[in-house]
């Protein structure tokens, strides 16, 4: 029996290192269901297609799109990746039964078309940066600072609608430990979008052979990601903070590393507002806003930012006569001179700010990032937490605005468990035990 494959919107996206159709057993058990392959296989992808999975043929970056995507066409397959520069396209190219997804750099985003998935084939790894001597770098907030793509992702889902991918690989020559993958996707989840899993060569080939040690770190990935998918409503949800930021492209919102990311590592829940879209309604339920680029805004949009300061609003703009420096192409992480640069704001946000309490406040949580949720309807709220050390966290209390009567603690690795909740000077406090890399505080 055919199994119907999954809506585009649906997939689950690995990059797969074998056409051989034995291989797929290996799905059992796990949410993915869109296979990225180098190779044309009729074989292969009629028994994936068998099964409800999608393949697709991943051109690599900067390869030219030719003859091969009308083979990959009739053999079935539901579509290309190309990476790289944006090929000559054709319009029988893409289509309902034949799909491209485009994963330029993110020095590309900016200009991309409509497309149905909107992502990126660059990213960084995500954890903990270690200096030399295995000293931590330190963040402008003064915590260990964690190289993370959360910043860069939380803007484009605020920029698209459409389901948002990156597919950054891992570092190369390089065996990972298998939490190191689970935090990826976790960093990617948080912000509602999906990391293209990809493994290290070696654990590919030790997966493939199913070398125990192998199918035991794939168990734990697969036990992540069906988590994640069993409650892919909460992509639904909007930012639940009370700052917003207000940027764009050229003030450095595609890049890791800038003023999105120095927020998350100080744990402020934070709204991201796309200068191109920002209205009277763009900042929903904000008390402050950091206006990164303000000579980059036009007549309307200026409105707007006035019309949030009558409603009582509070604005922290640049410091005059401040640009970010221009984004070269390849640019990943924000430059040094950027950084000096945002550190100004930082300080001036850090003054404004004091210890006020806009959205959630945490505490022992040196090792996590965290983002905080809120339902269209606004009755529940969910707080994502990802530790990206490679032990567990322990005792972690949270503060968040408001009187909520129920908390429940859900994660890959536990069965649900109800939190006592208790009243604080602002809000609602609870404790949260034990995170291992990814958990979820619902709240009701």
């Amino acid at each position: 029996m055919l199994l119907a494959l999954a809506s585009i919107g649906d997939w689950v996206p690995m990059r797969w290192p074998s056409v051989d159709p034995s291989t797929l057993s290996l799905l059992r058990g796990t949410p993915v269901n869109c296979l990225l392959v180098s190779k044309i296989s009729v074989e292969f992808t009629e028994a994936a297609k068998a099964v409800g999975v999608a393949v697709l043929l991943e051109y690599p970056k900067d390869g030219i799109v030719v003859d091969g995507w009308p083979k990959a066409k009739r053999a079935g397959m539901a579509g290309v990746v190309f990476q790289g520069s944006k090929p000559i396209s054709s319009d029988e190219l893409d289509s309902v039964e034949f799909r491209m997804v485009y994963l330029p750099s993110r020095f590309e985003l900016a200009d991309l078309p409509n497309t149905d998935i909107v992502g990126t084939w660059q990213g960084v790894w995500p954890g903990i940066n270690q200096a030399e001597a295995d000293t931590a770098k330190a963040a402008p907030s003064g915590a260990p600072w964690i190289d993370t793509n959360s910043g860069f992702l939380r803007f484009v889902r605020a920029w698209t609608k459409a389901p948002v991918w990156i597919a950054n690989r891992p570092p190369e020559k390089q065996v990972i430990n298998p939490v190191r993958y689970l935090q990826a996707i976790g960093d990617a989840a948080m912000c509602g979008a999906r990391w293209v899993i990809t493994l290290d060569s070696d654990l590919e080939q030790r997966l493939m052979a199913r070398e125990e040690k192998a199918l035991q770190a794939w168990e734990r990935i697969g036990a992540l990601l069906t988590h994640i998918e069993a409650n892919k409503q909460w992509k639904t949800f909007l930012p639940g903070g009370k700052m917003a930021v207000i940027q764009d492209s050229s003030s450095g919102a595609l890049l890791s590393g800038g003023i999105l990311d120095m927020i998350a590592v100080r744990h402020t829940p934070v709204q991201p507002v796309p200068a191109a879209g920002l209205s009277k309604d763009s900042m929903r339920g904000a008390k402050m806003a950091v206006n990164v680029d303000p000579g980059s805004l036009n007549e309307q949009q200026r409105a707007a930012i006035s019309a949030f300061t009558k409603s009582g609003g509070m604005v922290l703009t640049s410091p005059p006569g401040w640009k970010f420096p221009a984004t070269k192409p390849g640019q990943v992480t924000v430059d040094e001179l950027a950084v000096k640069q945002l550190d100004d704001i930082w300080k001036e946000m850090n003054t404004m700010t004091g210890r006020r309490n806009l959205g959630v406040r945490l505490f022992n949580v040196g090792s996590m990032l965290s983002n905080l949720l809120i339902s269209p309807d606004g009755k529940t709220e969910v707080l994502h937490l990802v530790n990206y050390s490679d032990f567990p966290a322990e005792s972690l209390t949270a503060h968040v605005l408001g009187t909520w009567k129920k908390a429940t603690l859900v994660s890959p690795t536990a069965p649900p468990r109800r939190l006592e909740t208790y009243e604080v000077e602002d809000g609602t406090g609870i404790d949260v035990p034990l995170v291992q890399t990814f958990a979820t505080v619902v709240l009701e």
